[in-house]
């Protein structure tokens, strides 16, 4: 097993040192702002406690998807796509921490970093486009995923500053999608074209799970 699965703790502060050129997000958008007008987790109605726990394992699933792919790749390319895009996730991770007390996440963050970490491994044997497809295939359930809450959220003046931050989120998935799903090109073969759509129903079964658990 990968030394990249040997510490589940501080997977945060660890990105930044471990990772060559990480520090550079010049065609990343700004850091996300403090959660600190977010009512308090414990305030919160059950189905929106359940929503943001699924958040909160997603994040995290999405840093172990790149750490996983940095692990494996030589690509210079794939490899550059994940360093910016790991700073991203990192983020969001940590306002996801904030957000979200230790207590009430999910108890699955061990699986998650397990599945996370070989969902970004396995493609980066079969090469660049394998990548690409799979984090096209990822961030698409994620943006029907923040969609979900966001709309839900609507007209709720209280949780006006979750739902920014949901919406800031959400737009950084979908520029990954969108610049994943560029790169990756428009021929997919039977086995990506499966690929992919057992990665999407993974990452659905996946928020079901951590909602619950």
């Amino acid at each position: 097993m990968s030394p990249a699965l040997s510490n589940n703790e501080h997977l945060v502060s660890s990105e930044s040192s471990a990772i060559p050129g990480a520090a550079s997000r010049a065609s990343e958008p700004a850091p996300l702002h403090v959660v600190s007008a977010i009512p308090p987790f414990a305030q919160m109605p059950q189905w929106l406690q359940a929503e943001l726990r699924s958040d909160h394992a997603g994040e995290y699933g999405a840093v172990m998807i790149y750490r996983g792919i940095l692990a494996v790749s030589r690509d210079d390319s794939v490899r550059g796509f994940a360093e910016r895009h790991i700073a991203t996730e990192r983020d969001h991770l940590r306002l996801m921490e904030e957000t979200v007390p230790s207590s009430a996440r999910t108890q699955l963050l061990p699986l998650w970093r397990l599945m996370g970490w070989l969902t970004g491994a396995l493609p980066a044997i079969f090469g660049r486009h394998a990548v690409f497809a799979t984090i096209e295939a990822v961030e698409t359930f994620v943006d029907h995923h923040y969609r979900q809450q966001i709309d839900r959220l609507a007209e709720q003046e209280r949780y006006e500053s979750l739902r920014e931050l949901l919406l800031q989120c959400q737009e950084d998935e979908v520029s990954h999608r969108d610049e994943a799903a560029g790169l990756a090109g428009t021929s997919r073969g039977i086995l990506m074209r499966l690929w992919s759509a057992i990665v999407g129903a993974g990452s659905a079964t996946a928020v079901i799970a951590a909602r619950r658990i």
